[in-house]
């Protein structure tokens, strides 16, 4: 049987973000909020540069108005919708030092890694003391088996929050790539929802059809990035959806693709330290790798789709 709450949301924010994709994508160039690229990089991307990004804002007005038509019938929809607003607002702030106020790196590692701290301590006090949402995790291919974490459950939901966000953010480097992976991750997620009865499917359906209509603008070549405004605002719906439905321990399937993107990060870096300059990959986040192993980048990102695709199927499965 079909969920309308689940379907008509879809549609609803497939339109609005469609429809502002025409008027806010030259407001975001007449505002000069151009993409930059380093000279030291793919050096294909060159040619992105002056792209308008910020972009995220886009698809986040459509995922937020329809969300706040059903919130009131689904109140659960609450805590997800302020994960992913909160960590949209700081990739805000973060574009916006690196855009407007020409820092080139945004906030310092310190600061994004506080602000991050304090959404995620927020996100915590939501769920224990407005909501009945326990923090128990449902275990794969368990039948439906939960496990409580004990003493682990608040430091693994800090390591969870933090890494899946900032997995998320770094997948976003390709046109289409973030935008495509979590489309398919939020369909899921929208499935999850009506087969466990969970009521948070209207938000997940918004992310799914805000995501297809902004893909009518991020496919490549883009018209337009989501930057850290929209990366991280989907790391948080991610996380948070995983939260709400006790199912972190599925981001490691549904979201191998940004655990993947996120480790290429961390060994490059460690590697690059330890070694005195050499490297694992070519170059880091891998997807970036893979670029310059020749592969073009409408491949990339259909192989990463893709993979997200079978693994969330797995993911259904192990229900």
């Amino acid at each position: 049987m079909v969920d309308l709450t689940t379907v008509v949301p879809i549609f609803i924010a497939f339109a609005i973000t469609a429809a502002l994709g025409p008027f806010l994508i030259p407001v975001l160039q007449r505002l000069k909020l151009d993409q930059t690229e380093r000279t030291l990089g793919v050096q294909s991307h060159l040619k992105k540069a002056g792209t308008p990004t910020m972009g995220g804002i886009i698809f986040l007005a459509g995922i937020t108005v329809t969300s706040l038509i059903f919130i009131w019938r689904f109140p659960k929809i609450g805590p997800v919708l302020f994960l992913m607003l909160s960590f949209g607002l700081l990739g805000f702030l973060d574009d916006y030092l690196k855009v407007v106020k020409k820092r080139s790196d945004g906030l310092f590692a310190w600061q994004k890694f506080l602000l991050e701290f304090v959404i995620t301590g927020i996100f915590v006090i939501y769920l224990k003391f407005f909501t009945d949402i326990p923090l128990t995790i449902r275990l794969p291919f368990s039948g439906g088996a939960t496990a409580d974490p004990g003493i682990f459950t608040y430091p693994l939901l800090f390591f969870a929050v933090i890494g899946t966000v900032n997995g998320v953010n770094f997948t976003d480097g390709l046109d289409g790539l973030a935008s495509s992976v979590t489309a398919v991750v939020a369909v899921f997620f929208t499935a999850a929802s009506f087969l466990l009865g969970a009521e948070v499917g209207p938000i997940s359906g918004a992310v799914t059809g805000a995501l297809l209509g902004f893909l009518l603008f991020n496919a490549y070549p883009a018209k337009v990035f989501m930057g850290d405004t929209g990366s991280l605002a989907l790391g948080g719906f991610v996380i948070g959806m995983a939260y709400v439905l006790q199912m972190p321990l599925y981001i490691l399937m549904v979201g191998l693709i940004y655990l993947i993107e996120v480790l290429s990060v961390i060994l490059q870096v460690g590697y690059f330290k330890i070694s005195h300059g050499k490297r694992i990959f070519k170059m880091a986040p891998i997807h970036h790798h893979f670029e310059l192993c020749g592969w073009s980048e409408t491949k990339v990102v259909a192989v990463f789709t893709i993979v997200t695709a079978l693994l969330c199927f797995l993911g259904l499965i192990a229900l």
